[in-house]
């Protein structure tokens, strides 16, 4: 668990840090040059979560299905954003290798991810596969690869309900 310093802020409506685990799925990008999972990282530790773990995996679906179920394991992650794979090209499959995990799907996030999207992309914002759901008791969080999406979902998106879907899937210790 983090702990909160002065100077520190706690994420709106937690009791504690979030515990997030952020997935880049790409042929071509890993650590060195992941600038969209880097951003993530970034902007989930500055409105005060906990980045625990991020990986790479190719797009493939085996590799990025045991990839998110491997984190789903962990009893500290609350959130998985899985970041890449989202498209409608050939080599995008994210959704399609994670349908399976999803308890339940929020067909809302997708929705509201495209709509906002419109004003960055244009009517191109339909060819988004984004999208949300539950998976294993946590939140499972499918973003487009750029940095635009990524900066976009975590400024207008996730940070007004990420405290509030947390607790309503029973992660907070009352």
């Amino acid at each position: 668990m983090k702990i909160i310093r002065s100077g520190e802020h706690r994420p709106h409506g937690a009791p504690r840090a979030i515990g997030c685990a952020i997935v880049t799925v790409s042929d071509t990008r890993r650590a060195h040059d992941d600038g969209s999972g880097a951003r993530a990282h970034e902007m989930l530790e500055h409105a005060g979560h906990e980045v625990l773990q991020r990986a790479w995996v190719r797009d493939e679906i085996p590799a990025i299905r045991k990839a998110v179920r491997a984190l789903l394991k962990r009893a500290d992650v609350d959130v998985v954003l899985v970041t890449g794979g989202t498209g409608v090209a050939p080599r995008d499959v994210t959704p399609e290798a994670l349908a399976p995990l999803f308890t339940r799907e929020l067909p809302g996030f997708g929705e509201l991810f495209r709509a906002k999207s419109v004003a960055q992309i244009g009517a191109a914002a339909w060819l988004s596969r984004a999208s949300a759901g539950v998976a294993a008791g946590r939140l499972l969080v499918m973003l487009p690869g750029s940095t635009p999406a990524v900066e976009l979902a975590l400024e207008s998106l996730l940070p007004p309900e990420l405290a509030h879907a947390v607790r309503l899937l029973g992660r907070f210790q009352p």
